[in-house]
């Protein structure tokens, strides 16, 4: 039997049998109530979950525990067959373990098809790195005369001083910033909680937005100088919280304007990780900095950092 193809785009009211509707959520509420992903994460579980559902329906299997491995490797292969990317097959791959593993230890199917199921392969990318150089000019550019300009440059100075991703940036709040002491509290993934060193440099720039182009944002939107009424650190045109897709815009723009395009914040994070471990750090340290839960995630940074070192061989040794 030819394998039907995946829906591209599953939608949330798409109507599945009832034995799919209460698997899929449980796996919803495992994922957003017991692992504690990100709402946006599990919506990606949740809608690959459907995908493979409606793939199951094709064939008239109307329930989980009716799933045989056969049917799990004839979905993966006709995502394949379909032109989706490896990193999509290997996140749908990771919804199916994901799905039948708890729906095995709850009683709720019988055996888990997905036990042997074998991640894809493919080629791990190199994340990109900025050079010092780069990254200075980067975050010189914002004029720190405006409001506009000192949050921006406080908020590139924080990204690169810190690491943060860019949902912890901007969901900060005054308070999390300790310039005294030059730390900050970030809140990660898995509602987890790591306190981060700050520099000089990314301290006096906060300070200053904090004072000064923050305050008078708040004037300008008539909220006044009252934190209890926003908390954010970060504050968009309008006064309320700078959302993802503003502090996005924000180091794209400037990155172009000093000729550095496609710089995105986790370019900063990249850079971040990477000159820590140039300079003499310890992976175990950034492991925490950067708030990985697994050391093969931050072991990444050592492929870049012997890159550099083979480079910088090639260079200097006489006989290279």
């Amino acid at each position: 039997m030819t394998a039907p193809q995946p829906t591209s785009r599953p939608h949330a009211d798409t109507a599945l049998p009832p034995a799919w509707e209460a698997a899929i959520e449980v796996l919803g509420g495992h994922l957003r109530d017991e692992r504690g992903l990100a709402l946006r994460s599990v919506a990606a579980y949740v809608a690959d979950a459907r995908q493979f559902a409606a793939f199951c329906g094709a064939f008239g299997i109307e329930e989980p525990g009716e799933v045989e491995p056969l049917v799990l490797r004839r979905y993966l292969a006709a995502l394949d067959a379909h032109g989706y990317a490896r990193a999509s097959v290997q996140r749908k791959t990771s919804t199916l373990r994901r799905l039948f593993g708890v729906l095995a230890a709850r009683g709720r199917i019988d055996h888990n098809p997905a036990v042997r199921l074998a991640m894809p392969r493919g080629a791990r990318a190199l994340p990109r790195v900025l050079r010092p150089a780069d990254v200075a000019r980067l975050l010189a550019a914002p004029d720190a005369s405006s409001p506009g300009g000192q949050r921006d440059r406080a908020l590139l100075e924080l990204l690169y001083a810190s690491g943060a991703r860019v949902s912890e940036a901007v969901g900060l709040d005054v308070d999390a910033v300790d310039l005294a002491r030059g730390a900050v509290r970030l809140h990660g993934k898995g509602d987890k909680h790591r306190r981060v060193p700050l520099g000089e440099p990314a301290c006096e720039a906060l300070e200053r937005w904090i004072a000064d182009g923050r305050a008078r944002r708040l004037a300008e939107a008539g909220r006044g100088d009252h934190r209890a009424v926003e908390p954010a650190l970060f504050l968009g045109s309008r006064g309320g919280r700078l959302s993802d897709r503003e502090a996005r815009a924000v180091v794209a723009r400037t990155g172009a304007a000093v000729g550095l395009p496609h710089v995105t914040p986790h370019t900063l994070r990249h850079s971040y990780a990477t000159h820590l471990l140039e300079g003499g750090a310890d992976v175990r340290s950034v492991q925490e900095l950067l708030g990985h839960v697994a050391l093969s995630t931050t072991q990444t940074y050592t492929h870049v950092t012997s890159e550099h070192l083979r480079r910088s061989y090639e260079h200097a040794h006489p006989r290279a």
